[in-house]
């Protein structure tokens, strides 16, 4: 349904990142969805900082098309930081994430939607498979999830993207949690509220490239694991606890051949370097991992802003039909 200056009910959140490929396909699926939605809709293009010929495509979108809105960020901030861009200018009451890929297809938006409607504050989407995606990612994913469920106290859907719907009240509460180092799926499961499930069947990109490759998954691990997890602190205290105690027994066992004069108490220097070697490695790595933490304080402590946009399209069309209502009114 078009937007005709009154309320908006759902907002359709899509960051963008050198997708220029798959935008035809992307905007005519986009298109006939909120041609069958219930209700006005909105959506809205998050470019990342692309460097193709997106950024022009969506502009033009957006000026031709009222339905359309595009944001661009004035370089690569990141997929979470655009989630948290295209979010926080979304005006509806039920605002959904989705990747430009398609592999979150368009149609399932309508499952979210009406799960929404039964009164849901979040309706996360569940892969049931992932076509195309190798059996390393596959399997690395697997892991993830189960460890990341272990380490925190949060209880963070397996098998689930950023692909959801989030009620009015659910974005106002994340808009409360600035942080920069954001694994947004984790802050909402980590607000609670209601939430429900739909299951869907990933499909393979419609073309490109992946944006996500093993570097940046990485990352993004690291990011969940720090942002809603101390098992790494714990972890550096139970190894250097272990160490240590490893070191008394040693001491111990050096000690009674010490008093035994056992003639094999000085065999070499190669078990000396071996257990140097061993502490130095260990006081490294306990070392880093605070260091991880120390470096996520010192960014949050800089209060830069979290984002910073170049260009806004389609959005002065509010501004003037807030200003008509006012001059109307007056």
């Amino acid at each position: 349904m078009a937007i005709d200056g009154g309320q908006i009910i759902y907002s359709i959140v899509v960051p963008v990142y050198n997708e220029e490929a798959v935008l035809p396909v992307l905007v005519r699926r986009l298109g006939l969805l909120l041609d069958r939605l219930d209700a006005s809709a909105e959506a809205i293009f998050v470019d990342d900082g692309s460097s193709d010929t997106s950024p022009i495509v969506l502009q033009a979108l957006a000026k031709s098309d009222p339905r359309f809105r595009y944001i661009g960020l004035s370089r690569n901030f990141g997929h979470q930081v655009a989630i948290t861009a295209g979010m926080d200018a979304a005006q509806g009451d039920a605002i959904v994430v989705m990747d430009a890929d398609l592999q979150d297809p368009p149609e399932v938006v309508e499952q979210l939607i009406a799960k929404w409607r039964e009164g849901n504050d979040v309706v996360y989407a569940r892969r049931l498979s992932r076509a195309g995606e190798s059996a390393f990612k596959r399997a690395t994913a697997h892991v993830f999830y189960r460890v990341l469920g272990r380490m925190t106290s949060v209880r963070i859907p397996a098998d689930v993207g950023d692909f959801r719907l989030i009620d009015r009240k659910v974005l106002d509460a994340l808009r409360q949690m600035p942080e920069r180092d954001r694994f947004v799926r984790g802050m909402i499961a980590w607000l609670g509220f209601r939430q429900a499930e739909v299951s869907f069947h990933r499909l393979e990109r419609a073309a490109g490239e992946t944006k996500y490759p093993l570097f940046k998954m990485a990352r993004l691990a690291m990011s969940a694991a720090l942002g809603f997890s101390d098992a790494p602190l714990r972890l550096a205290i139970w190894c250097g606890l272990a160490v240590s105690s490893l070191a008394l027994l040693y001491g111990g066992w050096v000690l009674l051949l010490w008093m035994t004069n056992d003639p094999h108490l000085v065999a070499g220097w190669s078990s000396i370097i071996v257990i140097v070697s061993l502490l130095c490695g260990l006081n490294m790595l306990m070392t880093g991992i605070v260091g991880l933490y120390v470096g996520r304080i010192h960014a949050e402590a800089k209060h830069r802003p979290l984002y910073v946009v170049q260009n806004r399209v389609g959005f002065e069309r509010d501004q003037a039909d807030a200003s008509y209502r006012t001059s109307r009114s007056a």
